[in-house]
């Protein structure tokens, strides 16, 4: 019998591949995808615990969810609830607390296991507690038919940190470093082409830290992979995040070179500009081993375009070291960045420092900071204004008649065109810029 799976999804692409495989996962026991949580007879929701106020964004919405729980029991069916993901791992007793009408609740390393367990809650077995770090590696039990796949595909090759940033709760919810074998990745890739996909961006906590085993019992690197994907017959493009400035190694910068497929864009995140605070972070790099980095991927590859994420009033930072923030980012220049306020993430190191910084003062800091960004944003996308680009169109727009892409900087770009463009590489001519994307047209 056909069961309807609805699976809600908040936090990074790799919270998002990980959703797709529990799909995959459960699919041989009959559960296809539904848009509407209160008809499913299986709902996961699959958490983050990066952001702020993620564990009552969860409790929020298992309290909507729960009158349609008990509608369902009133009729003889059942709705199964499991709870997934990083706020899982991290706070697995409290969900269970505080909303004990939650049938599963498993870490990200345990999904795998999704059969099992809901065949233990349909034998009457109880809660499910599943946040242990499982022996055996997940990926070795997912099954391998992805039959369609998206233009543009995730791939998870790497998962866990040993970084130990003290504002992160990665090391404690995703583990220890730990990457896939490189014939697994590329048969996956392999499969993901033949599905549709015409672009692959490779997932990890810090993906550039991937030390799989290949073929020839050595160990390779990101760069040496992505070498061996790009023989993969229709494989356009690759990305890559996310990055730590520690492992970006000369083999990998030399793919960013070598490589056509390597797409000239990367998400590189710093966090703050100032060494004093980079130190207070645990970063183990400084604002100029980062500029260094800079340099030599341009050297590199002269028109690579680069993302980055920013914390600003992060424990003790003062006005100096978000001066050097912003001197970093003028410095720099970046395409496009991601800036966030600290907050405070219990069981990390930074929870407990002194100096918290006041809410007035960071919500000051972030405008100025953002405000720059935005300025370099729109300098960056206006120089595409009159070139001709190729775009990769992925979907369709949100008006009639339209059709969405990007360009290999990772810009989102809009023209009028029919469902027949998409998976196809086109030149574009950029027209107008808007807030966050460009307009344009075929060129002849």
């Amino acid at each position: 019998m056909q069961k309807k799976l609805f699976i809600k999804t908040w936090g990074c692409q790799m919270n998002t591949y990980d959703s797709g495989r529990m799909a995959d996962v459960v699919a041989p026991l009959g559960y296809r995808a539904t848009e509407v949580a209160a008809d499913a007879d299986l709902v996961i929701f699959n958490t983050c615990h990066i952001r702020e106020k993620a564990t009552e964004k969860l409790f929020s919405e298992l309290g909507r969810l729960r009158p349609h729980q008990k509608e369902k029991a009133d009729r003889g069916e059942r709705m199964m609830i499991a709870v997934a993901g990083c706020v899982a791992q991290a706070e697995g007793p409290e969900i269970q607390r505080r909303a004990p009408y939650v049938d599963m609740i498993f870490g990200p390393q345990s999904y795998h296991q999704l059969p099992e367990m809901i065949a233990r809650v349909s034998r009457g077995a109880g809660l499910i507690l599943n946040t242990e770090f499982p022996a055996e590696p997940k990926f070795d039990a997912l099954p391998d038919e992805r039959v369609r796949s998206d233009v543009s595909a995730f791939l998870s090759i790497q998962e866990g940190c040993d970084k130990f940033c003290t504002f992160c709760v990665v090391p404690y919810t995703r583990g220890a470093e730990f990457s896939r074998p490189v014939a697994s990745i590329v048969s996956e890739a392999e499969k993901l082409v033949q599905g549709g996909a015409r672009e692959i961006t490779l997932l990890g906590q810090n993906v550039n830290a991937f030390h799989g085993e290949g073929a020839d019992g050595k160990i390779w690197g990101l760069g040496r992979l992505f070498r061996r994907l790009a023989e993969i017959p229709g494989l356009h493009r690759m990305r890559y995040m996310t990055s730590h400035p520690r492992d970006m190694d000369g083999e990998l910068i030399a793919a960013h070179r070598d490589v056509p497929q390597l797409m000239p864009f990367l998400h590189l995140p710093v966090q703050s500009g100032s060494d004093a605070v980079l130190e207070a972070m645990n970063r183990k790099h400084s604002s100029d081993d980062y500029r260094r980095i800079v340099e030599k991927l341009r050297a590199a590859r002269p028109d690579i375009a680069l993302s980055s994420d920013f914390i600003v009033g992060f424990p003790g930072e003062s006005d100096r070291d978000f001066q050097d923030t912003l001197k970093l980012v003028r410095d720099t220049g970046f395409a496009q960045a991601y800036s966030f306020k600290y907050s405070l993430r219990p069981g990390t190191p930074a929870a407990a420092m002194p100096n918290q910084v006041n809410e007035a003062v960071k919500d000051a800091r972030l405008q100025e900071l953002q405000q720059l960004i935005r300025e370099q944003q729109e300098i960056f996308n206006a120089n595409a204004i009159g070139r001709k680009i190729a775009v990769l169109f992925d979907r369709t727009g949100r008006r009639a008649n339209q059709v969405h892409g990007r360009t290999p900087h990772m810009q989102a770009v809009h023209i009028s065109g029919g469902d027949d463009l998409i998976g196809r590489e086109i030149m574009v001519k950029i027209d107008s810029i808007g807030l966050n994307s460009l307009t344009g047209h075929l060129a002849a």
